[in-house]
This record gives structure tokens, C-alpha cells and sequence, in this order.
């Protein structure tokens, strides 16, 4: 993944000044993909970026230097096994100047010894995580991110396209789900998930794609993503097994209501509840809310789940560029659930969907 890191950096810093930072500290994994377009292999051996408002090294473990050192020019302070981490910190510390932070922004994802490695070198120093630095800039998708993720979209699409195109009665869940991860597949992307519930298996909206075999009258769950080009994809939506069972349309109608009304909420400026509160209300008005058992959306970027996060009680205010999913559900127990999903990227005017299928549900001949 290529990716201006000097520019990331230099936004990196703004937000660390903007909110009293003196340094942060970033372990393998997305945050440093974001800031750098790698990240060095994950193990038990602390790896950290350290970055000061003025400066950035890697604590870096001596087995990982000479693979690692091939993707960045930035210094290494290296330690071994024989060693241990402790001396090579205190050095990366006093090479960015940090010996005497203050406050410290630790990467949520990063392993507890490390965090605990790095707080204890930082005797009295504040913590906080990244929602208000590195976090709050990956939230915005620059042009770049957004052709990746609109590529794995179309992806996606074609993927859902094969999987109604494949729908029989007999076939399993599981042979479904096959079909999917072939198709991800054949476009050089990495199947990242499969769910496929059929009848009263959607109304577990995280159903374990299983054995039960698809049968005529059932309403069908389709959740899949995959990744190509270290972004992923996410689309939900809804096939029928010939005739479907009673009252799925009425329920298919409130769950479209539901997602056009969050796709009106959806402007800069408005706070995720409003979002998840103009879906939830249409469910809930048409007396359904109960069953509506889980948020609105959820961001996506190098992460499939990721901020900002459609819910409730988010707090969040949504900015042009952020992308996230909506995708709200009616779960019926014993019968079937319906959910429809779009991935969407918040413009100036209000949201593009990535997606360019329809939500209409897909009638599968018998």
C-alpha cells in the first residue's frame, strides 16, 4: 500500500500539538499501515513507532530490522533477545526527545506488555488512545482510499451477483458460501467473510454459515466482504428461494424505509445518533423495534470495522470524506431476518453509495 507517509506525518504532528500530545506510540498493525503503508511482522517482541512533535524512530526487535529496513528510512533503535527491549527504548526516547512526556497517546490495538513496557520508561505520564490524533485523521479517506475501496466494492458486487446467480433449493449454506469465496477469489481478492443464513438462521444477524440446506419459501441473509489492495469490502443483501415466506415483504419495506431515512440523515455536520436515531425510529414506528437488535453502521477503511460508528450514543460528528455503513435489520425469531447494507462516503452534499446493486431482494427460481 503506498502512501504519502511525510504528509500523514506532518498531519499527525498538527493533531498532536492541536491536543497537547508529546508523543505517540503505534504497535504492527492498521494505525501504522495508515502512517507508513507496512507494518514490521507481529510477535511478542515489542515493536513500536515513536513519534515526538519533532521526530520518529522504531523501537525495533534485531530479527525484524533487515526485512523492515528494506520499506522505511526511518531509525531504528534494534535490540535482541539476549538483551531484552529496556535499553533500546530509553535510547529511542532521548532520540526524539521524549524522556519527559507528558502526555502519551497509545495505539488501542497494540499488545498490554507493550503498553505497559513503554508507561513504565514514563514514570507520571498521561495516556490516552488515538480517537483524538491518528485516529480522528483516519476517519477522513483522502482519493486515493476512496478508488481502493470503491474497487472492492465492485468486487463485492460481482461476488453477490454470482451468489444470486448460484441459489437452488438443496444447496447448504456452506456450498453457497463457497461459491462466494471462489468468486473473491478470482479477482485476486482475499475472502474475508461469508454470511449466509437461510431461513430462521437470519434472524441471527452474525449467523455461523452452516450445513442447513437453502428450501423453497426461504428468505436468505447474504453478508460477504473481502480485500484486495489492503481494503476491504461489505455488502448485505437479501434472496428469496421462490415464493417468499409470509409477511416478507411488508418487513423488506420497512428495513428499505429505514436505510433511505439514515441516507437523508446523513450530512457534515450531524452526529451519528441522528443517523442511527432516523433508521431506528422508522423500524420502531412501524413496530418492529424491538427487533432491531444491533447499530446502524459502521466506519470501514484499512479496517473492515472501524470509526466512526453508527450508534445510539455516538457523539461523533460526521465530516466529509468519512466512510461507514448503514445497514439496519429486522431479526424476527423463528422465522427470518432482513438486513440491507451500504457502504457509503459522506460528501459535501450527503452520501455516495459504493455499491451499485440494487436492494430489491433476488428471487431465486426453484
Amino acid at each position: 500500500m503506498t502512501v504519502d507517509t511525510a504528509k500523514r506525518l506532518a498531519a499527525l504532528r498538527d493533531s498532536m500539538r492541536a491536543t497537547d500530545t508529546d508523543l505517540v506510540a503505534i504497535a504492527p498493525g492498521s494505525h501504522m499501515d495508515w502512517l507508513l503503508g507496512f507494518h514490521p511482522h507481529p510477535d511478542e517482541r515489542p515493536c513500536l513507532l515513536l513519534v515526538s512533535r519533532e521526530k520518529e524512530t522504531f523501537l525495533m526487535p534485531a530479527l525484524n530490522a533487515e526485512g523492515t529496513r528494506e520499506c522505511t528510512d526511518i531509525s531504528f533503535h534494534n535490540w535482541a533477545d539476549a538483551e531484552g527491549p529496556d535499553a533500546a527504548l530509553t535510547a529511542a526516547l532521548a532520540d526524539i526527545g521524549a524522556t519527559q512526556a507528558k502526555k502519551v497517546v497509545l495505539d488501542e490495538t497494540m499488545r498490554a506488555d507493550f503498553a505497559l513496557l513503554l508507561l513504565g520508561a514514563l514514570p507520571g505520564a498521561q495516556h490516552a488512545f488515538t480517537a483524538d490524533t491518528i485516529g480522528a485523521l483516519r476517519m477522513r479517506k483522502d482519493a486515493s482510499e476512496f478508488t481502493k475501496l470503491k474497487m472492492n466494492a465492485g468486487i463485492a458486487d460481482r461476488a453477490m451477483q454470482k451468489a444470486f446467480a448460484s441459489i437452488r433449493a438443496g444447496m447448504t449454506e456452506r456450498e453457497l458460501a463457497e461459491v462466494i469465496r471462489g468468486h473473491f477469489s478470482s479477482e485476486g481478492a482475499a475472502p474475508a467473510f461469508w454470511i449466509v443464513g437461510a431461513g430462521q438462521n437470519g434472524a441471527f444477524p452474525h449467523h455461523q454459515t452452516g450445513e442447513r440446506k437453502l428450501a423453497e419459501g426461504d428468505a436468505v441473509v447474504i453478508d460477504i466482504g473481502g480485500r484486495k489492495s489492503g481494503f476491504p469490502s461489505d455488502i448485505t443483501r437479501m434472496a428469496v428461494v421462490g415464493r417468499p415466506p409470509e409477511g416478507y415483504g411488508q418487513i423488506h419495506t420497512i428495513v428499505e424505509r429505514a436505510v433511505q431515512a439514515a441516507l437523508k440523515a446523513a450530512r457534515p455536520g450531524v452526529k451519528a445518533k441522528e443517523v442511527d436515531a432516523a433508521a431506528r425510529g422508522v423500524i420502531a414506528d412501524a413496530g418492529y423495534g424491538e427487533f432491531f437488535v444491533h447499530r446502524t453502521g459502521h466506519g470501514m477503511g484499512i479496517d473492515g470495522h472501524e470509526p466512526p460508528y453508527i450508534t445510539a450514543t455516538s457523539e461523533t460528528v460526521l465530516e466529509e470524506g468519512m466512510v461507514f455503513s448503514i445497514e439496519p435489520g429486522i431479526y424476527l425469531p423463528g422465522r427470518f431476518g432482513i438486513r440491507l447494507e451500504e457502504i457509503v462516503i459522506l460528501r459535501e452534499d450527503g452520501p455516495e453509495i459504493l455499491s451499485e446493486m440494487s436492494r430489491e431482494v433476488h428471487v431465486a427460481q426453484v
